[in-house]
């Protein structure tokens, strides 16, 4: 599920550039989200899986629909129309940074040292992706400083997904979390860009029907059931190699220029995705013989 997630998610930094090029980026997602949200539907009934939410579990739902979805689609999909593919891949995978210091900071959690080893080298790893981008950033910092903003909300959205205490399914969480950001986004695209809308593009629509089969029908609930199964840590770190493949796919397909930082970038990515997901050794026992 990881291996697929990191491919969908990598390969759609240039895509969402080429939707939002010229294209309301509000209505970009919200088309892509109406486009999910049956997809999702279907895969709950099909498997049957309860879709009941309980009162008084709405208001948690809410707050986790804010942190892991609102914030993050409206923010994200506004700043990659300002900023290359590359970068606004880079700069939304500093998430998992966030996601360590919002678990320290908030939740007491003491970090192993390759945790923190781990924590290093990719945060090295974004700062060699972003070597030859502080020129073109400084330009443009508002769409910098939105992208970070959005991965500081995602990564508390993680802390509190994997703390959840919903008694509901995972599918279910994430269909009614797909479902009231769908209705947020319709709102937003009516209010700010109904004068912008105009009919897709073919090269838009491909793009549409990449985020709302891919992305909202696929990678969305992978994400969610890995960061409600897996520590905050872990799952944050096990994605970082989505910016590696976002920036690699943006320079291939976009022809944005990579550099000798670029592959030194990847091994310490690389190097902080084991540090996290590799099983922690059991301490040896030495059998102990028992006196005759």
């Amino acid at each position: 599920m990881l291996a697929a997630l990191t491919l969908v998610w990598g390969l759609n930094w240039p895509v969402m550039k080429i939707g939002v090029t010229g294209f309301a980026p509000l209505a970009f997602r919200t088309l892509s989200m109406w486009l999910g949200l049956p997809i999702l539907l279907a895969v709950l009934l099909v498997r049957r899986v309860p879709m009941t939410i309980r009162r008084e579990d709405w208001r948690a739902l809410g707050l986790l629909t804010l942190t892991n979805m609102v914030v993050w689609h409206v923010v994200a999909i506004i700043a990659v129309q300002a900023l290359s593919s590359g970068r606004a891949a880079i700069l939304g995978y500093t998430m998992p940074i966030f996601s360590a210091l919002w678990g320290v900071a908030l939740f007491g959690e003491r970090l192993r040292p390759r945790y923190l080893l781990g924590i290093g080298a990719a945060a090295v790893g974004v700062a060699l992706l972003l070597w030859h981008e502080f020129d073109a950033l400084a330009g443009r910092p508002w769409a910098a400083i939105g992208m970070l903003f959005a991965a500081s909300v995602w990564a508390l959205g993680t802390q509190q997904m994997r703390r959840t205490r919903i008694e509901a399914p995972t599918l279910a969480l994430v269909f009614w979390m797909t479902a009231i950001s769908t209705v947020v986004m319709t709102v937003a695209t009516v209010t700010f860009e109904r004068d912008r809308w105009a009919v897709p593009e073919p090269a838009v629509w491909g793009a549409i029907a990449y985020n709302g089969l891919l992305i909202f029908g696929f990678a969305q609930p992978i994400w969610l059931f890995l960061a409600r199964n897996l520590p905050p840590v872990a799952s944050s770190m096990s994605v970082m190699l989505i910016p590696v493949l976002g920036t690699v796919s943006g320079a291939w397909w976009l022809g944005e220029q990579l550099h000798w930082q670029d592959g030194a970038a990847i091994v310490l990515v690389i190097a902080a995705i084991a540090s996290v997901m590799l099983p922690v050794r059991a301490p040896r026992t030495v059998p102990v013989t028992p006196p005759p």
